[in-house]
Formats: C-alpha cells, sequence, structure tokens
C-alpha cells in the first residue's frame, strides 16, 4: 500500500502548527457566525474542507439549530470617555452570544453584567449564554476594583438572528469504506490551548494524509461543540456504521499530560492503540475512564451510537489554572508540545493502519533463524534486542489468533518494533498473512 508513519511525521511539524494555531488565534469564534467561517476559511487554505450551512430552526434530534451570534465592536467607557474594557482588545471581554446593547447605566447595574476571576484577579474568563438571551463583559478582577463609582457607557454591537450553523468537514478515502473519525470544536474564541492547538494539529494531519494511500479512510471534523457534533450525527445517521475509530482532539500544546479518555466501550481498538502509543512514549500518560461528560466524545460515544471515540488532550480539561481564561493564550502553548501530540497521534494512526494477524509457517519449535540471516539481522540499530525478542514472541504468537498489536501488548514491546521485524520475518518466508485479516474480518 506504500503507507509509512515517516511519511505522515515530517521535519519542523511543531513549528507549522504553531504557526497556524497562531493565526486563527485572533479570530472571534462561537457556535455560529462568521468567526467560525473564517477560521474554516484558513482549514480549507490546507485540504479540500467541505463546509455546511445549516439553517436557524432545523431541529437536529432534541436540539434545535439556534440564531446565528456575530459582534462587530463593544466597550464599557467611563465617564471622561476612556475605555475600561475594549472587545477590540481581546473577544474574551465579551460574553459569547451577548444580545446587543447600547445604554448608560451606574456601576451598580454593571456589576450585574460582569465576570470575573477574584481567584485570579488578573485573568480574564471565558463565558457563553448560547441558549439563554443575556449581555455581559468579562474583565479581570483588579480591573473590576478599579472601577469609579460613576455612569459607564456599555455597547454591545452585535446581532442575534436567524441564520446558520456552519461547520466544515474533509474525507480522506482509503482502500475501504471504514472510517476513522477525527474531530475538533471550533467555537472557542481567543483561547490557544483551547482549541486553536487541535485545529491546527487535524488541520496538518489532514494535509499530510491527503499525500498517503491508506488502508482506513478518515473524516475530519470541524465542528461547533455539542451543537455541531449533534448536526453531524443527525445529518449522517445512516454513514455513522461506518466508524470503527476515533479521537476527539483538544488542548495540544500544553506542557500537561498527556490524557487519554476512554470511549465508552472501555476497550476498543483505538482504545488500546492510543494507550499503547503513550505507553511507549516516554511520557507518564494519564488513563481515564470514559464519562459521559467533557467535550464531543459523550456524543459520538451517546447509546444510540455506542461509536469507538476517545478523547485525546495533553492537560486534562478543566484542570489547569489557564483554563477558559486568557492566560490560555499563544504563550501557553509550545511548538515542541505541539510536535509531540502530533507523534502520538501519527503513532496511534501508524498501529491501526498496519495491525494484521499472521501464521507462522513453521509452528513446529523455533525455526533457525540464523541459517535464515535474520537473528541479530539489525545488528548495530539501538532496537536490534528488543528486535530479536520481537522475533521470538511474533513466532511463538502468530498462531492465527493474535495481532500484532495483542503481540506488541503481551511483548511490552513498541508496535513499530514488532511492526517491522514481521515485516521481517514475512520477507523471510516464516510468516503468512491471513486473509482477510482478524482486523478486517471485525469490521
Amino acid at each position: 500500500m506504500g503507507w509509512s508513519l515517516d511519511k505522515l511525521v515530517t521535519d519542523g511539524i511543531g513549528d507549522e502548527l504553531f504557526a497556524f494555531a497562531a493565526k486563527i488565534y485572533p479570530f472571534c469564534r462561537s457556535i455560529t457566525g462568521n468567526g467560525v467561517r473564517q477560521t474554516l476559511r484558513e482549514v480549507g487554505a490546507h485540504i479540500a474542507l467541505d463546509i455546511h450551512e445549516v439553517p436557524t430552526g432545523t431541529a437536529v434530534f432534541d436540539w434545535t439549530i439556534p440564531r446565528e451570534w456575530n459582534i462587530r465592536d463593544a466597550y464599557i467607557k467611563n465617564e471622561r470617555g476612556e475605555k475600561v474594557v475594549d472587545f477590540q482588545k481581546s473577544n474574551l471581554h465579551v460574553m459569547s452570544y451577548s444580545v446587543p446593547v447600547q445604554r448608560r447605566m451606574s456601576l451598580g447595574e454593571l456589576k450585574q453584567h460582569l465576570y470575573t476571576l477574584p481567584d485570579q484577579p488578573e485573568l480574564i474568563p471565558y463565558r457563553t449564554s448560547y441558549y439563554a438571551e443575556n449581555w455581559a463583559f468579562c474583565m479581570a478582577h483588579s480591573q473590576l476594583e478599579a472601577l469609579q463609582d460613576e455612569a459607564y457607557e456599555v455597547l454591545i454591537d452585535s446581532s442575534l438572528a436567524d441564520g446558520h450553523l456552519t461547520y466544515g468537514e474533509y474525507l480522506h478515502q482509503g482502500e475501504t469504506d471504514d472510517e476513522f473519525l477525527l474531530s475538533v470544536h471550533v467555537c472557542h474564541p481567543s483561547l490557544a490551548d483551547d482549541n486553536c492547538s487541535g485545529i491546527a494539529l487535524l488541520t496538518h494531519l489532514a494535509k499530510r494524509l491527503a499525500r498517503l494511500k491508506t488502508r482506513f479512510s478518515y473524516r475530519f471534523l470541524f465542528v461547533p461543540g455539542t451543537i455541531g457534533a449533534i448536526t453531524w450525527l443527525a445529518r449522517n445517521e445512516d454513514q455513522v456504521q461506518r466508524i470503527k475509530h476515533g479521537l476527539v482532539v483538544s488542548m495540544v500544546g500544553d506542557s500537561g499530560g498527556p490524557t487519554y479518555k476512554r470511549s465508552r466501550r472501555g476497550n476498543t481498538e483505538i482504545d488500546r492503540a492510543m494507550i499503547h502509543s503513550l505507553h511507549h512514549s516516554g511520557s507518564s500518560p494519564t488513563i481515564l475512564e470514559f464519562s459521559p461528560y467533557g467535550y464531543d466524545e459523550r456524543q459520538y460515544c451517546s447509546p444510540g451510537f455506542n461509536l469507538s471515540v476517545g478523547l485525546f488532550q495533553r492537560s486534562k480539561f478543566g484542570s489547569i489554572p489557564e483554563y477558559h481564561t486568557s492566560a490560555d493564550n499563544l504563550e501557553f502553548i509550545r511548538p515542541d508540545h505541539l510536535n509531540s501530540s502530533y507523534r502520538l497521534i501519527a503513532d496511534t494512526i501508524n498501529v491501526i493502519e498496519n495491525d494484521a494477524v499472521y501464521r507462522n509457517t513453521l509452528p513446529k519449535c523455533e525455526p533457525q533463524l540464523g541459517r535464515r540471516g535474520l537473528y541479530g539481522a539489525i545488528g548495530g540499530d539501538k532496537d536490534s534486542a528488543a528486535a530479536n525478542m520481537a522475533m521470538l514472541w511474533i513466532l511463538n504468537l502468530s498462531d492465527g489468533t493474535h495481532s500484532l498489536l495483542d503481540i506488541a501488548e503481551r511483548a511490552n514491546l513498541p508496535f513499530a518494533v514488532v511492526q517491522r521485524t514481521a515485516l521481517l520475518l514475512r520477507e523471510g518466508g516464516l510468516l503468512e498473512p491471513l486473509i482477510p485479516t482478524q482486523n478486517e474480518a471485525q469490521t
């Protein structure tokens, strides 16, 4: 098939991801509106992205597509005409989905529409009010304490009207129609880790996969959180059964973690492949059991679909002080962390793509590997000892019932080592593939 992990992982990928995250960071995204469209246009500059517009009022299971929200400007001015809060300096200053307002009011009345973080007095919080009409500003608590008891001019130049929910979709067609789903939310404003980092990673992963021949098809979704995933599932219910593996990707640029949350089923191939890659990455991963709270994995794993979809992050959402604050900025994410996250997902794809079941052609006792030039065939390589041990494990367990991932887990060896060694044994005539493989039979 010509598929190679080396072609998916290229030098400088961390810098590319950071540059893309920095480009989309200023955009004011919400669950609808022009900020989402602007972001998807940037994604579409790299891949052949299909953009879908779903009208306000459309029923999607128990939900309804909301009205579209857009914002042009917002500020709070004191009596001297000074802007004490300015949307143009940070789009976090306005609660997402704030209705229009233009009024003068006292400080006491204004305080009823202000959000701060008293325990983090220099940070601006991120707040939303998607499904209840309201308006509010967000500001540093230290700014609030400095406000004088006077009248203030308040402006939120926004619109909330019938329009559309927008999402992007890209399908890389593989040799089979069985799909690997990769999903990211595109509804947060200027939050670098949550989730400019995830958008950047999946954009460039899709860009590189597009050049390769793959066994599986890969579907990339760039959707507003919750309502976007629900919308896609409602519009594609007849083809959801094609999804055999999936990952929701978020918060992949910080120094924490890495963290993986299992799918609802708990021990599917994506769970095993992701956890295997994490354990052999040299990091100290945190593995979480499934819960119906989090990101869009809870929609894909809802009981009516029960898809094999996990969640990959570095720091766990809600567990770090920067989460949903202005501290989640471009200084919080780094190219090396983005690079590490990308490689972990690429390693997992390598497992899914290349897992297979073989049969030992000489199963009665060990074959004479030295005579065939196989024992120590990778001598001098840093993985030679592991490869030699992998040969013994592969020959012993290749009885037609164990996959390469089974063997890698049992032998506690990196999948890539087991995969390369299996190819050597096959070239030496000691292994034959089962057709169909166990994976294909299961799907």
